[in-house]
Order: C-alpha cells, then sequence, then structure tokens
C-alpha cells in the first residue's frame, strides 16, 4: 500500500481533534477520489463488499425475509423479518419498498423465495446494490448476520469518488487505521493500475472538515 501507516494514523488522530463534539456519535469516512479512469465503462466500475476486520463501529441494520426455522432464527439476531406474505404486499407499494431499503443496510433471504424478491422489491432493491445476500434452505443464519455487521459497500457511481465508511469518532484510533488499510488495500487491487490511479484520500466525520491522508 503507497499510503505509508503513519500518515493514516496522523490524519485519524487530526480528523478527530478538528471535529467538534455533537449530541451523537459521529461516523469516520474515506473519500478516495479516482483518476485516469474512463467510468462510463462497466469493466472500471467497482461495486464490491469488504468485511472490516474492526467493524463500523455502528449498528448495521439486517431485514431477514422467510418464514419458519429462519424466521425464529432471524428474530433474535436481526433488526426485522419480512415474512413471504408481507414481501408479496409489498408489490407495487413502492413508497413503503422505498423506506425499508432506506431504512436496512442488508437484505438476506433464502434461495427459494429470490425470484419472489426480485418481483416485489428488484426495481427499488437493485438500483441501490441492496439485492438480497441468499442462503440455503436450514444453512445457519449467524455467521451471515456477523459477517454483515461488519461489511461495507464500495461503489462508483458517475463520479470517480468513492466513499466509504471506516469506524466512529469513539473507536481507538489503531482499529480505524486497521479498517482504513484493509479499505484502501482492497481499492487498490480492484483497479487496473493500483495505487496509480488513485489521486487523492481524504478523511472527515460526519459534520467534521475533510483532513488529507498522506502526500
Amino acid at each position: 500500500m503507497a499510503i505509508p501507516i503513519e500518515d493514516i494514523s496522523r490524519a485519524v488522530k487530526e480528523v478527530k481533534e478538528k471535529s467538534k463534539k455533537r449530541n451523537f456519535t459521529q461516523s469516520i469516512e474515506l473519500a478516495i477520489n479516482l483518476k485516469d479512469m474512463d467510468l462510463n465503462k462497466p469493466e472500471n466500475r467497482i461495486n464490491e463488499e469488504i468485511v472490516l476486520p474492526n467493524g463500523r463501529g455502528k449498528q448495521v441494520k439486517i431485514c431477514v425475509i422467510g418464514e419458519d426455522e429462519l424466521a425464529l432464527q432471524a428474530k433474535k439476531i436481526a433488526d426485522k423479518v419480512i415474512t413471504k406474505e408481507e414481501l408479496e404486499s409489498l408489490a407495487g407499494k413502492k413508497r413503503e419498498a422505498r423506506k425499508l431499503a432506506e431504512e436496512m443496510d442488508f437484505f438476506i433471504s433464502p434461495t427459494n423465495l429470490m425470484a419472489l424478491v426480485g418481483k416485489s422489491l428488484g426495481p427499488i432493491l437493485g438500483p441501490r446494490g441492496k439485492m438480497p445476500k441468499p442462503i440455503p434452505p436450514g444453512a445457519p443464519l449467524q455467521p451471515l448476520v456477523d459477517r454483515l455487521r461488519k461489511t461495507v459497500r464500495i461503489r462508483t457511481k458517475e463520479n470517480p469518488v468513492i466513499h466509504v465508511p471506516v469506524g466512529t469518532e469513539n473507536m481507538e484510533d489503531k482499529k480505524i487505521v486497521e479498517n482504513i488499510e484493509a479499505v484502501l488495500g482492497f481499492i487498490e487491487r480492484k483497479l487496473e493500475k493500483g495505487y496509480n490511479n488513485i489521486k487523492s484520500v481524504y478523511l472527515s466525520t460526519t459534520m467534521g472538515p475533510s483532513v488529507k491522508v498522506g502526500g
């Protein structure tokens, strides 16, 4: 990785110092500006997920679509459970579907309901990159939920910049640094020219000023 760990540590410390205290816990976000990339070409776009080694430091909301044993498991560990009947009732209700899509970070569905999910929620979840993670019948739910709790989505759109949450202001600096290292390393491996496709990297809190990471 081209940015020394010392520079990352310095940026994390500085962004915390420059951020005013708010009445809520602010997220810390990484902004990676890209260069020499034509995002009109599908092969140059990134739409991936990465598991942060230390998680996001805040609640990640997970919705499970399913019935029977899966629903029983989900009620204990997920944030929301939707039955097959409730899923069918969402078809055509764009306002309710959009609200659900905004409230939840990830969705999980058994493989046998994926077609129905596509019909009822596909037009809403698809463009947001939130189509459910399929889970085979009888598979344990807990490991998938645990993994998603630490997962962030890395996605390029029209503009050559990637925004990724890497922690919260109350997390230890070391844990945030490790998360940033993981994200930068992952993105470099995805770019055709590696770090040479990265123009600049900035760090900021939700409502604080940006701090440049590295030279």
